[in-house]
């Protein structure tokens, strides 16, 4: 298992609220994991630290250390926004730019970043449509508002805006709690289906969800890693009591 992604005593605050509590987690390279645990347990928390978000809420701080390849990305001198350029991430509710069209919406970040030649964004839009599967639905209607589409669609479309600028890590904070169950479904087609370019990892309430899709699975209580490892043997053999009584529903 090479890591690609690892945690050394990582805690997160918001003021005086420790958010976060000492983990050590070693993300596996081109899989998909899952973390999961109650709300208000730090899932989202912990990986808003694996691109350096978290630093952009007014009164968070971040102590001890994220390494992406090897390399701290809290380092003096480190890029927050090369950092975030290539750990990409895709929130709760899809957020389409209202105001552009699909097509926009799709390079946002490269023209950020001063590109400008058509040739290199009409190849990534395709690219990253066709990515995101969803290039066959959306092909003809470039020019149309990014919240035109269905929020399935347009969660879709957050997933291809953030490929487009070519990340290798893509965290996506429970992406289909607002879809429903066939939009769900194409979301998780879709995270298998790039799990081979990437290394995904997924914030969800959905246990199922985690179970179905899933390599390797986290389980967080108040601020804590109580469990990692391969999802099936944690599920089916959990090493945990605390894991045990989550999964079986005994509490949480």
């Amino acid at each position: 298992m090479e890591s690609k992604v690892v945690t050394q005593e990582l805690s997160a605050y918001f003021g005086d609220v420790h958010a976060v509590k000492g983990v050590d987690i070693s993300v596996p390279r081109n899989a998909i994991t899952a973390i999961i645990g109650p709300s208000g347990c730090g899932k989202s928390t912990l990986i808003r630290c694996m691109n350096r978000m978290h630093e952009v809420v007014k009164g968070s701080r971040v102590e001890g250390k994220v390494f992406l390849d090897g390399e701290d990305i809290y380092a003096p001198g480190s890029d927050a926004v090369e950092v975030r350029r290539k750990v990409g991430m895709v929130f709760q509710k899809p957020n389409p730019f209202p105001t552009m069209s699909i097509y926009d919406n799709v390079v946002a970040g490269l023209r950020l970043n001063g590109e400008r030649d058509w040739k290199k964004l009409d190849e990534t839009v395709e690219r990253s449509l066709k990515l995101a599967a969803l290039w066959d639905e959306v092909k003809g209607q470039l020019d149309a508002s990014g919240v035109s589409i269905s929020g399935g669609q347009q969660q879709r479309l957050c997933i291809a805006r953030a490929l487009a600028v070519q990340p290798e890590v893509l965290l996506l904070d429970e992406p289909c709690s607002a879809l429903d169950p066939i939009a769900t479904a194409k979301i998780e087609d879709l995270l298998f289906d790039l799990k081979d370019k990437y290394t995904i990892i997924i914030v969800t309430h959905n246990m199922q969800q985690a179970a179905r899709i899933s390599d390797y699975t986290a389980f967080m209580y108040m601020g804590e890693l109580i469990e990692f490892g391969v999802t099936k043997e944690l599920f089916e053999m959990p090493k945990k009591e605390l894991t045990e009584k989550y999964i079986t529903g005994r509490f949480g």
